[in-house]
């Protein structure tokens, strides 16, 4: 966990089928993911200026997407940050074990979808910075 960067957290393109009806875009895990899906949840009616996330996780990853309207995701190694906005369906930002995030901005209707590598577990999470800045140290 000591060496994941945010800048091995990468935006991937999801299959996006286009019909006159409407698109539909495909995840499999282990096929368009490096991992096996063993967790879905969304987040939505996030009320304005509300910011969610605020934590890391020492081994599960998370594909993060933005299912309606658009967020920004502040993502944090400990030395290095950067942030990513969301506001297509068909792509996904994928983030490591390691990396503190935080998601904000969210426009009105935004649905923040997550897939995670592992099933909840509290132990995996580190949910105070000055913890997550002394174990990357």
């Amino acid at each position: 966990m000591k060496n994941s960067s945010v800048f091995d957290c990468v935006i991937l393109p999801l299959n996006k089928i286009h019909n006159r009806a409407g698109n539909i875009t495909i995840v499999e895990g282990d096929n368009n993911l490096p991992f096996d899906i063993k967790r879905v949840y969304y987040l939505y009616d996030i009320p304005g200026g509300e910011a969610r996330g605020g934590h890391a996780h020492r081994n599960l990853s998370q594909l993060i997407v933005a299912a309606s309207g658009s967020f920004d995701v502040l993502l944090d190694d400990g030395k290095n940050k950067k942030v990513v906005t969301l506001n297509r369906p068909d792509f996904g930002l994928m983030v490591i074990p390691g990396i503190w995030r935080e998601l904000m901005e969210f426009s009105s209707g935004a649905i923040c979808l997550v897939l995670a590598s592992e099933k909840y577990d509290e132990e995996d999470y580190i949910r105070e910075y000055s913890e997550f800045k002394t174990i990357k140290s």
